[in-house]
C-alpha cells in the first residue's frame, strides 16, 4: 500500500496537469452497476445522473431477434427465471465459446416471454443493498436504452453515449444471428452515424470487429483481457494482442482497446507500457474495470479482508488517469466523477 499510496502522490501534480488539457471519460459499466441490479433502465439512468458520459449495454438476442441488454445470454443469475415453474423446460447445457454452460438462455426466449422475468442482483453477497431492488425491473430493450440516452440528453442537456458490446458474436453467428448487423442497423436508424457520433462499439473477438469496420463509421473498440485469447481465434492470446505488433494489427480495424486494468498497471501501480503503446499507434485506452469493493482491488488498495467492504477505488482512479487512460469502465460513476473532480 506505501508503494502505491507514494506514486500517487508523485502523480498528483501532472494530473491536474493533465486534467486541464484532455477529460477522462466515464463508462457506466452496465450502469450504475454498484448501486443498481445491472443492466436495468434504472442502474443506465443513475449512471447518467451520477455523472457518466456513456452508458454500457451488453446486448444478446431474443428468440425472435430483439436485442436485449445482459451481461451473459444465460439469465439464471440476472433473473428469476430458476423461480419460473412455467419455463422449467427450458433449462438446457449449451457450448459457448469453448465452455459448458448450463441454465436459460435468451435466445430460447421471445421478447415477450423475456418481459415477464423480473431482474435479480447479479452479486448479491457483495452488494446486499441492491437486493432491495430485486423484482422492480425488466430486461431492457437496446430500443429502450436508445430511447432513455435520448431523454436524459433532452432532460439534463448534456451528451449521453451509448457504448454497447455485443457478446459471443461469433457463438451467435453459428446460430444464424448477426449481431454485429443487428446493432449497426438499429444505431445508425437511431442517428448514430460517423466517427463523431457519442458511441462505441466493442468486442473481445476480433472477426466481428474487422466486418464492423466495413460496416459503418462508429468507433471500434477491441476488448482485451489479462488472461486468456479471443473466442475466435484460439490460436491468438490477449498478452500477444497488446505487444506494439499486436497493436499495429488492432489499428488496422480499431479505434481503441478496452483493457483490463492489469494490462495497464504493474503491481506497483505503475504503467506496464501499453497505454503509451496504444496511443503512440493511434489508439484509444479505455480500461476496465473500476468498483469500489475490495474484491476488485488490488490487494493494496483493500481496506480489509472483508470482500464487500469499501477499499480505496479512489487512488486507482488516479493512477490510471495519472498513466493516461482516456477512459475508465466504472459501477461507480459517481465516485470516479469525485475523484476526478477534485
Amino acid at each position: 500500500m506505501i508503494r502505491w499510496m507514494l506514486l500517487l502522490l508523485a502523480t498528483l501534480i501532472p494530473t491536474a496537469l493533465a486534467a486541464q488539457e484532455a477529460d477522462m471519460l466515464i463508462i457506466a459499466h452496465r450502469g450504475a452497476s454498484g448501486d443498481r441490479p445491472e443492466h436495468t433502465l434504472a442502474a443506465y439512468e443513475l449512471g447518467v445522473r451520477q455523472g457518466a458520459d456513456y452508458i454500457e449495454p451488453d446486448l444478446v438476442p431474443t428468440a425472435d431477434g430483439v436485442l436485449v441488454a445482459r451481461h451473459e445470454n444465460e439469465i439464471s443469475g440476472t433473473t428469476d427465471v430458476a423461480d419460473r415453474p412455467e419455463f422449467a423446460d427450458r433449462h438446457t447445457t449449451k457450448m459457448i465459446d469453448g465452455e459448458e454452460v448450463s441454465g436459460w438462455f435468451t435466445e430460447d426466449f421471445t421478447l415477450a416471454e423475456l418481459r415477464t422475468l423480473r431482474v435479480r442482483e447479479r452479486l448479491p453477497e457483495i452488494r446486499p443493498q441492491n437486493t432491495a431492488f430485486d423484482g422492480l425491473y425488466q430486461v431492457p430493450t437496446l430500443t429502450e436504452v436508445i430511447q432513455l440516452a435520448r431523454a436524459l440528453e433532452e432532460e439534463t442537456g448534456r451528451t449521453v453515449g451509448l457504448y454497447p458490446e455485443i457478446k459471443h458474436p461469433t457463438y451467435f453467428e453459428g446460430l444464424g444471428c448477426d449481431l454485429a448487423a443487428m446493432l449497426v442497423e438499429q444505431l445508425h436508424s437511431a442517428g448514430y452515424e460517423g466517427a463523431e457520433a457519442p458511441a462505441f462499439i466493442q468486442s473481445f473477438d476480433i472477426a466481428p470487429l474487422r466486418r464492423l469496420n466495413g460496416m459503418t463509421d462508429i468507433r471500434l473498440v477491441q476488448l482485451v483481457s489479462n488472461e486468456g485469447g479471443p473466442a475466435d481465434d484460439p490460436s491468438r492470446s490477449y498478452a500477444d494482442m497488446v505487444t506494439p505488433e499486436g497493436l499495429a494489427e488492432i489499428a488496422e480495424y480499431a479505434d481503441g482497446i478496452g483493457a483490463a486494468i492489469p494490462l495497464l498497471l504493474g503491481e506497483d501501480g505503475a504503467s506496464t507500457g501499453v497505454i503509451e503503446a496504444a496511443q503512440a499507434g493511434g489508439l484509444l485506452v479505455h480500461a476496465w474495470t473500476a468498483r469500489k469493493e475490495n474484491i476488485f482491488l488490488p490487494a493494496a488498495l483493500r481496506s480489509s479482508a472483508d470482500d464487500a467492504e469499501e477499499g480505496a477505488m479512489e487512488v486507482l482512479i488516479r493512477l490510471l488517469e495519472s498513466a493516461g487512460v482516456d477512459a475508465v469502465f466504472t459501477d461507480d460513476p459517481g465516485l470516479m466523477l469525485g475523484t476526478i473532480s477534485d
